[in-house]
Parts: C-alpha cells; sequence; structure tokens
C-alpha cells in the first residue's frame, strides 16, 4: 500500500508520495555561510520517496557517517502533472505548503565532494526528510511571502522570508518542470536560509510557518 501526504485540514486529495526535488543555496546568505558562491541557476538535487517521514517522528541518522546537520524549508505539495510547464500549470498545480528538514550528513557530504563524487549517501539516506502535514493552498498562497523559522531547545536557530529567495517559488517549478516531469505526491524542497549547524540528541525543534507550529526531536 503506498504512504501517502498528510494535511492539516480534512477533505483533501489523498496523494502518494512520490519523489522529493531539493533546491541548494536558494538563499544567498545560506550560500555564503557555506562559502559557496551564489548561484546563477537553481541546483537541484532529489531524494526518493523512502527519505520521507512524518517530522513529528523523532529524527535519527547513521551516525557511524558523522554530524547530521538541519536544513529547515518550506515545502511545495504538487497535485497535478507538470512538464515545460506554463506560469498559468505551475499556480494550479500546488495543492498544499508545509515545512521540513532537507537533514544533511555533513562530514560525509564533505568527503564525497573531495573526492569528486555525487553526495545522495549524505543527502538521501532513510529519514532524510522530515516533512509536515500540508496546507491546503487555499489556505496559505504560495504566491505570497511567507515567514518560516526553527528552535531548538528554545533558541532561534534559523528564521527565512521567501521574499529573500533567488529564485521564487515560480521559477522554481519552471525550472524543474523543464529538466524531469513532476507527478501528484512529488514534493518541492524550496531551499533554507542562514544558520544550518548540527544536531544532538534529545534537541527539541519549533518549526514554524507563519502562524502554524510543528515539533520534533532527535532520538
Amino acid at each position: 500500500m503506498s504512504i501517502l501526504h498528510r494535511w492539516l485540514t480534512p477533505g483533501h486529495p489523498e496523494l502518494p508520495v512520490g519523489k522529493v526535488v531539493c533546491v541548494g543555496r536558494n538563499y544567498a546568505a545560506h550560500a555564503l555561510e557555506l562559502g559557496h558562491a551564489v548561484p546563477q541557476r537553481p541546483i537541484l538535487f532529489m531524494k526518493p520517496a523512502s527519505a520521507v517521514v512524518p517530522l513529528e517522528s523523532p529524527i535519527d541518522w547513521p551516525r557511524a557517517e558523522g554530524c547530521c546537520h538541519f536544513e529547515t524549508e518550506l515545502t511545495l505539495l504538487i497535485h497535478r502533472p507538470l512538464s515545460h510547464a506554463t506560469p498559468t500549470e505551475i499556480r494550479q498545480a500546488v495543492a498544499g505548503l508545509g515545512i521540513g528538514l532537507d537533514l544533511t550528513l555533513r562530514d560525509l557530504q564533505e568527503q564525497l565532494k573531495q573526492a569528486g563524487h555525487p553526495w545522495e549517501r549524505a543527502k538521501a539516506f532513510d529519514g532524510a526528510a522530515p516533512l509536515s502535514a500540508f496546507i491546503p493552498a487555499e489556505e496559505l498562497s504560495p504566491w505570497e511571502p511567507l515567514q518560516f523559522s526553527l528552535d531548538i531547545n528554545g533558541k532561534r536557530r534559523q528564521t527565512g522570508n521567501t521574499a529573500l529567495m533567488l529564485f521564487s517559488f515560480e521559477k522554481l517549478l519552471m525550472e524543474i518542470s523543464q529538466c524531469f516531469r513532476l507527478e501528484p505526491g512529488d514534493v518541492v524542497m524550496t531551499g533554507t536560509p542562514q544558520g544550518v549547524g548540527p544536531l544532538d540528541s534529545g534537541d527539541a525543534l519549533l518549526l514554524t510557518l507563519e502562524n502554524r507550529q510543528f515539533k520534533t526531536s532527535v532520538r
């Protein structure tokens, strides 16, 4: 049986969990904090459906691979196929918005980069994409500036506003749909603001999206 996406508001269509398309360095300050150039075109990579877990489930990772960094991101749930999409098609294809974590095995990622290897091992492991339930797009428009944040153990660690993204939701979806087809149930993680860092056992996380709050913890 397919794993289905969850909704904050009952009565919305059931969608199977598909692939997760992630966007790297979509906030200039985050690119600079990691010592990277600000990209001129969206940096895209993917996580499989097996990486998706409920945000409220305790976070864990392969500890033998070193530290795991949090990256807080707004997420878009797709409910119509998109391929070489027009702006009108894009606006009709977003079913809901949520918040999630792009978990990254940072030590392993750096080792893979230095060796010139792909970094799926560091980004696409089981549980690497904790996702909240989705807020229907009619309740929270993706086309307006949105605020989000992450607190860990009561301390603010990340604050984001979609007005500061290098590439807007519309531009991201147009670019992605030029590269590969988006299917109903696919999720787009839209990039993280500055402030990323390592997680520790016992950490308590509070994520906010506008006036919605979501809690999780580290095993």
